[in-house]
């Protein structure tokens, strides 16, 4: 068969400028970086917090954890996903939702590990929240901000592409 419009044929449309994989790995070094931004403002904050602040853990954290996804959000509009120009509050309820869907997953690996599987020892408990729960709430939370909250067109519910 012969190409038809400079494409071999059976070949489907060509890949779009913001769905290739040369997109997928900007989009994943922005989102990592932005992350560690707001993860080193989301520690921080809890720590003044708690210390010198001396507010409760839960208040602390709840007011640290709403400034690390503010700083996310912002990084993430701003920078990562600027070409997808969100508008609105919907966009920032659902980003909040996939954050928390994130630290829901993170609580739930601590959960099973200390209390269904009896690993509860300190180390156990940073290795299942702090490693295991914060990478499979990474991979949930790029997955939700870039098919759900910062959408291209031709990507919706795409993992690569």
């Amino acid at each position: 068969m012969a190409e038809v419009h400079g494409h071999p044929p059976h070949a489907g449309p060509p890949p779009s400028p913001l769905t290739g994989p040369k997109t997928t790995r900007r989009e994943l070094l922005g989102f990592a970086t932005v992350g560690l931004l707001a993860y080193a403002v989301d520690l921080a904050l809890f720590t003044w917090l708690r210390g010198p602040v001396a507010l409760g853990p839960l208040t602390a954290k709840t007011l640290s954890f709403v400034a690390g996804c503010a700083v996310a959000y912002a990084g993430n509009a701003l920078g990562t996903y600027r070409h997808t120009r969100p508008r609105g509050l919907r966009p920032c309820a659902v980003f909040l939702a996939v954050n928390v869907a994130g630290a829901a997953v993170q609580l739930l690996c601590l959960t099973v590990s200390h209390y269904a599987l009896g690993f509860t020892s300190r180390r156990a408990d940073i290795v299942s929240g702090a490693g295991i729960g914060m990478a499979l709430a990474t991979v949930v939370r790029f997955w939700g901000t870039r098919t759900l909250v910062f959408r291209v067109e031709g990507r919706v519910g795409s993992w690569t592409g």
